[in-house]
């Protein structure tokens, strides 16, 4: 049986970071993966790294790893845009609100600026005439999430690490068994997304489907990446079904589209109804991507815990099984702090910020 300091099950770009960071600090690492690297819920996002500031343990997460990704701005693979983030305001009572974002991006460190109407389009000329302004938080980016798992991954090999094409079937008392009998041992660290109850049935996760559009070739149409400050309302609200304005420009000059959340879809199929409703959302804030040519639609899963934080830390009731996954839309801005995270606290190192609010513990509890 070959020993391991670590198993990583799941080689998304949440397994991939702990893979990287736990190799980075010595440890023995092995990655189970029977799919592509970085092809689940990796593959379907966005790739936005954004602070969102409506939960402060999600902000706390958000800023810590955003700190972590300056480290990889000039890795080429992974498409580092530093675009930038501009929450638009659809109405003045929305504007009204920007101060209190504003401060409490401000307490951690986050930098953001009020735009008034006129600043906005100046910004943005393509957008819908009649908005009330908005935020802009300049230093923040987009980049392509499966390059980033992979460059992760790569990373991680190079220390030493080994990966298993296979399928694990089982956790066991002494690591774990893959599908072709094989077993190895060492501590477990699961971060499986969406697949998480299949191993650890006690930690509730639900499967949150979205859709995205790409679009052909439109450079310069749009120059930031652009959000409904109402966005949050879908993110962390718990209705069947939602839409928000989120567009992104790409370096191809491509447009990509969001967001829509639907939970109770189990297939991959895309919906006709979903995506003319997030469509229209979108075209309320920019009616001139209504001309453009799509190239592409396709669907994903968030993993969504019971409370919407990630799981990140030890399992109860199992001395040597970990978990990292749960992250809804954030998974690719918190996956370097998330790994940081989890990695500090099995090698038991303090970690950088208050691990409580993300402890496994809390959702086993309410079982």
């Amino acid at each position: 049986m070959k020993s391991y300091d670590l198993i990583i099950v799941g080689a998304g770009i949440i397994g991939t970071a702990c893979a990287d960071y736990a190799s980075q600090q010595g440890l023995r690492v092995a990655i189970v993966e029977p799919g592509p690297i970085g092809g689940g819920a990796t593959a379907a996002a966005m790739g936005h790294l954004v602070a969102m500031d409506d939960d402060p343990a999600e902000l706390a997460l958000a800023n810590y790893s955003l700190g972590l990704w300056e480290d990889f701005t000039q890795v080429a693979q992974i498409e580092y845009n530093r675009c930038g983030t501009l929450w638009v305001a659809s109405s003045d009572a929305e504007y009204a609100h920007i101060p209190e974002k504003i401060a409490r991006l401000a307490a951690v460190g986050v930098q953001a600026e009020l735009i008034d109407g006129e600043q906005l389009y100046r910004l943005e000329p393509a957008l819908q005439r009649g908005l009330a302004g908005g935020m802009h938080v300049a230093r923040e980016a987009v980049v392509y999430p499966p390059g980033m798992a992979r460059h992760l991954l790569d990373r991680a090999r190079a220390r030493g690490a080994l990966l298993y094409s296979q399928r694990v079937t089982a956790i066991t008392q002494q690591g774990v068994q893959l599908d072709d009998q094989t077993s190895l041992a060492g501590s477990v660290l699961v971060a499986t997304g969406c697949a998480l109850p299949e191993l650890l049935p006690q930690l509730p996760m639900r499967a949150r489907k979205g859709h995205l559009v790409i679009t052909d070739r439109y450079p310069g149409l749009i120059h930031h990446q652009l959000l409904e400050l109402g966005y949050a309302d879908s993110a962390h609200g718990d209705a069947d079904s939602s839409v928000a304005f989120n567009v992104q420009p790409r370096p191809t000059g491509q447009i990509l589209i969001g967001s829509s959340r639907e939970y109770g879809s189990e297939t991959s199929q895309v919906s006709m109804p979903m995506i003319q409703r997030m469509l229209e959302r979108t075209f309320r804030y920019l009616p001139a991507l209504r001309q453009l040519d799509a190239l592409r639609i396709w669907t994903g899963f968030r993993p969504v815990s019971a409370d919407g934080l990630p799981y990140l830390g030890r399992v109860p009731e199992h001395t040597n099984v970990w978990v990292a996954a749960g992250h809804e839309g954030l998974g690719i801005t918190t996956s370097l702090g998330s790994a940081r995270l989890v990695i500090d606290q099995w090698l038991g190192r303090a970690a950088a910020i208050d691990a409580r609010p993300y402890d496994p513990a809390r959702a086993v509890a309410c079982v």
